[in-house]
């Protein structure tokens, strides 16, 4: 069968010959090229997935808007999922983004299911929900307005200040279910960041983020994740960022130390190579042929890390490190 593919500009709407050479998805998408950036438009099939057990999050059940983000984290772990669509793990993975234009429509049948349990979902795992494409295609309104309307708990994982464009919806949706924002700060320094995360928001814009969403009435706390083995694991490195979270008033603070599913081994492995030659055998030996460093590691950051949030004051009403705020610094919720 002929399948018709759309290329963008908007005004010019050439028709293209989907042949077996294509990757899989480009037979099964349409397409919009938005300068260096190509967005793939699928019908979801399925809205909720299961998180693997392996990821540490706690979380059982995501949706996604989006598959690929624009962040080009160098060791996320949903890279390894662009290799099932035909395209590259690596530099496809942030330039080739996979939009699922019905996800909202999707979601509302879901949870609407007998069987569904109602479970908090969490949104923007395989992606950043906030990502820049989601300034043209405007999906996230539309989920939190499903799920709000069914009364089912979710959790907003992102690392853009673009979520305050949303504010409103979702102060209103917390008035209906359970609603949070996790935003993603593994660490606080910026150098590192540059390397690993070249297309996010540096740390404390997040931060500032996490704070306005909780002066506006919306929870948030900070997903310290990635904590990067040998690189962002000192004591310094972990007092820096839970005192930041504390500061930003995040209401809890969870960490996840880095994992490798393949996909994301190669893509990290590179830069580590690069920029920490010194380390490549120490990786090698931490996580071998696993996508997780060992269980007594993790255990041990996780304990660190508890024991900062406790000295912090994160999670209690009174927080002792809120930090003083000139109107200058206030983000804009619009």
């Amino acid at each position: 069968m002929r399948v018709l593919l759309i290329v963008m500009p908007w005004d010019v709407l050439p028709l293209l010959d989907g042949g077996p050479q294509r990757p899989r998805i480009e037979r099964q998408a349409v397409i919009r090229e938005f300068g260096g950036l190509t967005c793939y438009e699928v019908a979801a099939r399925v809205a909720l997935e299961r998180v693997p057990a392996a990821a540490e999050l706690p979380f059982a059940w995501a949706a996604s808007p989006y598959r690929g983000c624009e962040a080009g984290c160098r060791y996320c772990a949903a890279r390894r999922g662009h290799r099932y669509l035909g395209l590259d793990a690596g530099g496809d993975f942030d330039s080739r983004i996979v939009v699922k234009t019905n996800l909202a429509d999707r979601l509302r049948r879901e949870v609407a299911s007998p069987r569904w349990s109602g479970e908090t979902v969490a949104l923007g795992l395989t992606g950043d929900c906030y990502q820049p494409a989601e300034e043209t295609y405007l999906l996230m309104p539309q989920v939190i307005r499903a799920l709000a309307e069914a009364g089912n708990p979710f959790t907003v994982l992102t690392k853009s200040p673009l979520v305050l464009r949303d504010v409103e919806a979702l102060r209103e949706a917390g008035k209906l279910t359970q609603v949070r924002v996790a935003v993603s700060v593994g660490f606080v320094d910026e150098k590192v960041r540059r390397g690993v995360e070249p297309g996010a928001a540096g740390a404390q814009r997040r931060l500032d983020v996490c704070s306005a969403l909780n002066e506006a009435g919306v929870p948030c706390e900070v997903l310290m994740a990635p904590i990067l083995p040998l690189i962002t694991d000192s004591a310094d490195h972990l007092r820096a960022t839970v005192r930041r979270a504390a500061e930003a008033g995040a209401v809890a603070v969870t960490p996840v130390v880095l994992r490798l599913p393949p996909g994301a081994r190669e893509w990290f492995t590179a830069w580590l190579e690069r920029e920490h030659p010194g380390l490549v055998p120490r990786y090698a030996a931490l996580y071998g042929k696993s996508p997780t460093a060992p269980a007594e590691y993790r255990a041990g950051i996780a304990a660190q890390v508890r024991g900062l949030a406790e000295a912090y004051g994160i999670g209690r009403s009174a927080r002792r490190w809120k930090r003083r705020r000139s109107p200058a610094r206030q983000l804009s919720l619009v």
